[in-house]
Formats: C-alpha cells, structure tokens, sequence
C-alpha cells in the first residue's frame, strides 16, 4: 500500500486554500433510451422517475465527499442521452421534454443538467429538426439545461445546412432571454467532433455508446499550474516549464481520480473518466491566460499566444494520462472569454481578438467558449464563425465548439454581466463583411483526407 507521507498532504492543502485548486463537477450521465415512448407525456414521465432515482444521492454524496476530504467540489451535475433520439420516438412539443428535464434536476438539486442535444453531423431526422427547431423556447423557458448541437466531425464533414439553422438558433435564443442579459445563448453550445463523456457544461451529453449511468469527474487548476511556473523563475527552459506543468498536473489528477473513485462507490455507479481540464474561473488567480503571461507573455493575445498555448495543453495531457488510466472528455486547457479574468482584461485592452482566439483554438481542448458579440452580429456571420470552428476541428481531428452570445442591444465596447462561473464579457468587436452568399449555399463540406483510415 502507497505511503501517503505528510508534505504530500500539507501541499494539497496549500493548493486548494491558496491556488483554487478544486474538482469543478461530478457529473452523472443517465440514459434515457429505455425512457423513450410514442406518447411524449409518457416519456417524460419515466425520464423524471429515471433521474429522481438514480440521481436522488448524487448531491448529498458529493457534498459528504467534499466535507470528508476537504476538497471544494463546486458542482454536481447530470448529462443525459441526447433528446433528439427520444423526440424520433414521441414526436410532439420538444419543451415538454425541457420542462421535465428542468424539473427533475431542481428536484435532486443539481446546477444543471445537459442533453437537450442533436447530433447533425451528417443529416436530420425528423426528431432532430424538432428538437433543433424548439431549443430557443426551451432555453428561456428552463433554468437549469443546457443544450448542444453537432454539426461536423473529421468523418463525416460539415453539415451546413445544421450549421446555417444554428447561427439563426443562437440568435433566437439571445433575443428571447434579451432581459436575463441573453442567458439562452450561454447554455448553448455548437460542437464538431463531440465527444460523449464531457462532463462539463454546457456541452454534457450523454453518448449512447455509454453505460446506462456513470459518474464522469471534471477537475481544475489554473491557479495551482501559475503557482507552479511562477515559482520556476524566468531562467528556465520552455522544456522545463513543460515539465513543471506536467507534474503538476499529475497532482491535480490524483485528486479528481480520488474523487471519481469515492463517488463511483457510494453511488454504486460505475467510475467513467476524469476530465483534467484547466477551467478557469473569474477568480483573481484562477485564470489560464495569466498562465501562459507567466510563462512570459505581456499580455495573452500577443505573439507567442499560440505556442505556449499548445505546449500548456500538450503538458496537461501528459500529466493527466500518467496518473489515471480513466483521463478522457475534452482535458486541456479551456479558454473561455467571460470565465477568465485575464481572457476578460486582454479583451477588454484589445489585445485578445477573435481571430487570434480562431488561431488558439487549434491547438487547446475546446474553442470559441463563451464569446459576447455584438447584438447586430446577423446570423449568417454567427453560422460563418461557427463553420470555421467546426473546419479546425474536422481537419485537425480535435473538439472544437462555439458558445456565442449576441448581446442584444449591446455594441462593442460594452459589457454583458452573466454572474457566477459564468462571469462577465466584454462585447468583441465581429467583422461585417458578410458570409451570407456561403451560408445559404447549404450542404456539406466533404470530410477531409485524414478521415480515410480504414
């Protein structure tokens, strides 16, 4: 049996009170195939009893475990099968389906439940344009879920006729939560190459290639990784800087893996992954752009940006694989605009522009996360950068997603407050030139030559 010796202790400690290290959320996924009924009102009732009973603990296990061990868990959260395959069954009014999801994660007590979800990437069933076509109404008409929907993916291309609904989609649902500062567009989410064990939001679904419930963990450390290179001086290497990051990212997935373990037993429910991803919050300290301005940026944004981004996250990666064999979901390093306080002063300064985020992407875990546009943005535009998201994702054989949010009534300049992890935005300035002639051409764009490998 290991030996847990005492300064091993007395570091995590430090981490946690002192760098916010913390496990972001314990998230169950449930499948709800065997929910599935010709009469919608039928089906949400057995996806409320489902939930009710296999979630039932998760917040009290959660909280004991935190309590126990004296690690913060921040969330505790549901993913569930994604609806479009339910609403192929029932057909009918998709929110009915939004209002029993909401109702039943109020109930165990979750901060939110994810899976009001269609993957598109290569067609639509009828299920899929319902639910599709129902996700602004059921946005502002729930508190708790979140939606995704994805379009692309390395074998199967872009669709983007998918691609062209959802620029208009995420239009709707800013302008229908316009007095709740456009929440509806911040719990939705439009990926290529999703992946089916994130447990983080808002992107959480979960896959039906999955068991019927299981907990995936999410843990961050962006205070404890700055710490970390802050503490190596300016005289090391780049390689040294790569290797301080990977052990400490090692730490910090021993912990989640302790967590998920602990979790998986008490609820009886099987252990999944372990998400090592550097989610920042607005924190002072708790940011992954003030990372990489440690490492030796002025300011994120700038030249170097994109380098030190790449070696951050390949760093990550390998810190997290060698110390749990269950790491999966996005693990990386996520770069969301209005959840991190040095992401929010760089773009607020100019220095952090959309386009230099496109080229970040390239190389992180997820993508465009939580960026306000203008509220004249048109949906074309909105539908132009989420198709060239999707084609860095498709060609680079990685996740990528956009999470936009026009901020109706708002120009550049100015400021969308969301409160809590989800923070504050400063509205981005968005190019004008119009994609429109592109858009409306439809169809897809073929998959790449690296998807033939067969």
């Amino acid at each position: 049996m290991a030996v847990i010796r005492e300064d091993n202790i007395l570091e995590t400690i430090r981490m946690i009170d002192e760098e916010n290290l913390d496990v972001r959320t314990v998230t169950m996924g449930i499948s709800l195939l065997d929910c599935a009924d010709p009469d919608i009102d039928v089906s949400c009732a057995k996806i409320k009893k489902k939930i009710l009973n296999k979630a039932r603990d998760l917040v009290k296990v959660t909280h004991d475990i935190s309590r126990e061990y004296g690690i913060p868990i921040v969330n505790s959260r549901i993913s569930v099968t994604p609806i479009a395959l339910l609403a192929s069954v029932s057909g009918g009014d998709c929110k009915k389906y939004a209002i029993a999801l909401d109702e039943a994660a109020k109930e165990v007590g979750v901060n939110f439940i994810g899976g009001y979800s269609a993957l598109v990437q290569k067609g639509m069933t009828p299920g899929d344009e319902l639910l599709i076509n129902s996700i602004p109404e059921a946005l502002a008409c729930t508190d708790l879920v979140c939606s995704s929907v994805n379009i692309g993916s390395t074998k199967a291309g872009i669709n983007m006729d998918a691609v062209r609904r959802m620029g208009q989609i995420v239009r709707e649902a800013a302008e229908l939560t316009k007095d709740r500062n456009c929440f509806g567009a911040a719990k939705l989410v439009v990926f290529c190459n999703a992946v089916e064990d994130n447990p983080f939001m808002a992107g959480a679904f979960h896959g039906i290639s999955e068991p019927d419930c299981v907990i995936n963990v999410g843990v961050s450390g962006p205070g404890v990784v700055r710490e970390a290179v802050r503490q190596a001086g300016k005289d090391a290497s780049m390689d040294q800087i790569a290797e301080i990051i990977k052990k400490t990212a090692f730490k910090v997935t021993r912990m989640g893996q302790l967590v998920g373990t602990e979790a998986s037993r008490r609820l009886g429910v099987p252990f999944g992954i372990l998400d090592l991803s550097l989610a920042p919050t607005p924190a002072v300290g708790d940011s992954v752009a003030q990372i990489l301005e440690e490492i030796g940026l002025e300011q994120v944004g700038g030249p170097g940006t994109t380098a030190c981004l790449a070696m951050l996250n390949d760093a990550v990666k390998k810190g997290g694989v060698m110390a749990s064999s269950s790491v999966g979901g996005l693990s990386g390093a996520f770069i969301p605009v209005s959840e991190d306080a040095g992401m929010i002063d760089a773009a607020s300064a100019g220095t952090l522009s959309i386009e230099k985020l496109e080229a970040m992407t390239a190389v992180c875990s997820v993508g465009l996360d939580m960026i306000v546009v203008p509220g004249e943005t048109t949906a074309e535009t909105l539908s132009a950068i989420i198709a060239d998201e999707a084609a860095i994702g498709m060609i680079n054989s990685k996740t990528t997603a956009c999470r936009l949010i026009p901020a109706i009534g708002r120009k550049a300049g100015d400021t969308l407050e969301f409160g809590g992890l989800l923070g504050y935005g400063p509205v981005m300035p968005v190019r004008t030139v119009k994609p429109d002639v592109m858009i409306h051409r439809g169809g897809r764009i073929p998959a790449p030559m690296n998807s033939l490998k067969n």
